[in-house]
């Protein structure tokens, strides 16, 4: 298998699954550490935790600009006949949906965090070596209006990776597709 698109691929490229699995892995490490740092009180782990999940929010940001661009140029698989076939009109609309609701939200949660960052004061200093520009002006009350949606926007990312992960195993062990095949 290579990375060289064709209109008969039955794979996604090595560059496509090895974005997937990175993006994955770094989004369920910032989600994970975003959930114990949250009520961690005032102390230099806190801080700490703070920096490296904003750091990596920046690398999943650049991660989602490389997979978009790399997605943009490199036509997925097309569904197998038979998968196409089976799922039910309502499966489809889900399907598609889940996948433009990824790639939105890919964006959202890092620059909502971002924004969130700024407003409250805290520049993003990307390693503790490069300052980021803030995106909004340092503003307390638009730091309390922005807080809840990095949160409500992680959570929402978080359900449509539990719906992405529950539906591949459905398609593996219950209807036994071969769809997980793409992926290799």
């Amino acid at each position: 298998m290579n990375d060289t698109p064709t209109s008969l691929t039955t794979h996604y490229t090595r560059t496509a699954v090895a974005l997937h699995w990175i993006l994955a892995l770094a989004l369920a490490g910032l989600f994970g550490v975003g959930l114990y740092m949250a009520d961690l009180p005032l102390s230099p782990l806190r801080i700490k935790l703070f920096n490296w999940h904003k750091w990596a929010g920046i690398g999943v940001l650049i991660l989602s600009v490389l997979r978009l661009l790399w997605r943009l140029g490199h036509r997925p698989p097309a569904l197998p006949d038979a998968v196409e076939q089976a799922m039910p009109t309502w499966q489809m609309s889900v399907y598609h949906a889940l996948h433009w609701g990824f790639y939105a939200l890919f964006f959202i949660v890092p620059l909502v965090g971002w924004a969130y960052s700024s407003a409250a004061g805290f520049q993003v200093v990307l390693f503790g070596v490069w300052p980021l520009p803030d995106w909004v002006p340092k503003d307390k009350a638009l730091a309390e209006l922005i807080k809840p949606w990095h949160e409500i926007s992680a959570w929402v990312l978080a359900s449509l990776v539990v719906l992405h992960v529950g539906a591949a195993l459905k398609h593996h062990f219950v209807d036994r597709d071969g769809l997980l095949q793409r992926m290799k």
